[in-house]
């Protein structure tokens, strides 16, 4: 058999139409493809993109079995490594017409479950589409492969002058196409929005094996329906990203970052609606529980002041003097909201450093215990103090250890439970809290996940959310997508 590259659909057809009276093809009850072993399977897989880039060893199927979210975890049959669209493609059409499910990933850094394989079959890992094709700086855009790093693209956009404005907390190890697929948010959404708002337009593959291009280099183009917006935040349910086109900003001249420590959480709530009510939208807004500040102390040593009840965050961009004007501003309103203490970054390494405590939030938690669980809820800004508490009677009552950060700006909190691996009894009951979470979320106009997505973790809570009528419609928008139900089962629309 042909082990080279490259090979369109044809040549695959005729490798399992030969093995048609072995396997006919069938899927199993539990969508895994029955008539497909592993070793066939890979042989077939093999024919297109070569049998260096398949695996089917119990190391790589084990990785491949779990993201980043904790508590989930389902082993493939193989996992495949593609390195062109057209490979993409083959394979689709190859997996759409035995019946074997794809769960399309990329660094697996999602907190969602949104690419552990519930049904086996195939992990198609992206990572070989690590190209950067383009920085544009005449048309403020860049058009990567979507297995580019958040932090390759920003760092690419940065030598150029320029800014890719999201900005998730994942940033170095995350993809562009998980970034897309999941709709990521971060410390920058206040001022600049999450990736959608980045998103001109897509490579995809569809899983009877089309290509589509939707939307472009146009900021303005509504030619049909957007499809560029429906598949951002799909989380690989309906076709396989595999380019992406972004919009680019011209880069700030300065930043700048400050702190402010409050005796509890609802000053600092207050001090970030007397912000936002003194016309300012900074670049960033976050804060950190009295749990969060004592733990990432203890794990970063950058001086924080560890009797604080809550720590806000600060930081804006943009020309030097309107920066400064801007955190000293806040500075103010924060000092007349009941701040503590307010500290101004007096250089960029410092700077670095506060925003680096934001960063390290969840490595100073996951210190505290083997198993962390980092969860994700928004709420309407006024409400961020009140929801804060009611995640702390929730901890309470269940006897958890949960800290809260996350974005004040807009209400995104990540509440986050620190537990022993082995404490069984102690996970459900973090699973019943966490349904508790979501619940009060909710009834404060609220949402189930604001930036981590949906995946397998948050289904259950989903028509809860947006109601069965809505989850009947996207039951139906993923069969016009993908009529065999083979693209990352058990998800959205599934």
């Amino acid at each position: 058999m042909d082990t080279g590259t490259g090979l369109d659909g044809g040549a695959l057809m005729t490798v399992w139409t030969r093995r048609a009276g072995r396997r006919n093809g069938t899927r199993a009850p539990d969508g895994t493809g029955a008539g497909a072993p592993a070793e066939e399977l890979a042989e077939d897989l093999a024919a297109v993109v070569g049998r260096e880039h398949v695996r089917v060893d119990d190391g790589a199927l084990a990785a491949y079995a779990r993201d980043a979210t904790p508590l989930f975890s389902a082993r493939p049959q193989a996992v495949v490594l593609p390195g062109s669209t057209e490979e993409v493609a083959a394979i689709l059409r190859y997996a759409t017409e035995r019946g074997v499910p794809v769960v399309p990933r990329g660094a697996g850094s999602n907190l969602c479950a949104a690419t552990v394989p519930l049904s086996g079959g195939i992990v198609m890992a992206l990572t070989r589409f690590d190209r950067i094709l383009e920085i544009s700086p005449g048309e403020l855009l860049a058009r990567v492969q979507t297995g580019v790093t958040t932090a390759a693209l920003a760092d690419a956009a940065a030598a150029k002058g320029l800014l890719y404005a999201p900005d998730p907390g994942s940033r170095t190890v995350s993809t562009v196409g998980g970034n897309v697929a999941t709709c990521a948010g971060g410390l920058r959404g206040l001022k600049y929005g999450v990736t959608r708002n980045y998103v001109l337009g897509l490579e995809a593959v569809l899983p009877t094996g089309e290509v589509i291009r939707t939307g472009g280099r146009l900021w303005k183009d509504v030619a049909g329906y957007d499809l560029t917006r429906l598949l951002t935040g799909s989380e690989g349910t309906l076709a396989v990203i595999t380019e992406v086109t972004v919009a680019l900003l011209p880069a700030p001249e300065e930043t700048g970052t400050g702190v402010a420590y409050f005796g509890s959480l609802a000053d600092a709530s207050r001090a970030v609606a007397a912000v936002i009510a003194d016309g300012i939208v900074p670049a960033t807004l976050e804060f950190l529980d009295r749990k969060c500040v004592s733990a990432v102390e203890e794990f970063a040593g950058l001086g924080l002041r560890r009797d604080a009840g809550a720590l806000l965050l600060f930081g804006d961009d943009g020309p030097a003097r309107t920066v400064a004007g801007t955190l000293a501003r806040i500075g103010e309103v924060c000092t007349g909201s009941g701040a503590l203490e307010v500290t101004l970054a007096e250089d960029i390494a410092r700077s670095d450093a506060l925003l680096a405590a934001r960063r390290c939030a969840l490595p100073a938690l996951s210190r505290l215990g083997a198993l962390t669980i980092l969860e994700d809820a928004t709420v309407p800004r006024h409400r961020l103090a009140e929801m804060v508490d009611r995640v702390d009677e929730i901890a309470d009552r269940h006897d958890l250890r949960i800290a809260t950060f996350g974005h004040a700006g807009d209400g995104n909190l990540h509440p986050t439970c620190v537990l022993d691996p082995d404490d069984t009894e102690g996970a459900d009951r973090a699973h019943t809290a966490f349904g508790e979470i979501f619940a009060a979320a909710i009834a404060m106009d609220g949402t189930i996940t604001g930036e981590h997505g949906v995946g397998a973790a948050k289904l259950p809570y989903l028509a809860d959310r947006i109601g069965t009528d809505q989850v009947d419609l996207l039951r139906r928008i993923k069969l016009a997508f993908d009529p065999a139900g083979i693209l990352n089962p058990g998800k959205l629309g599934s």
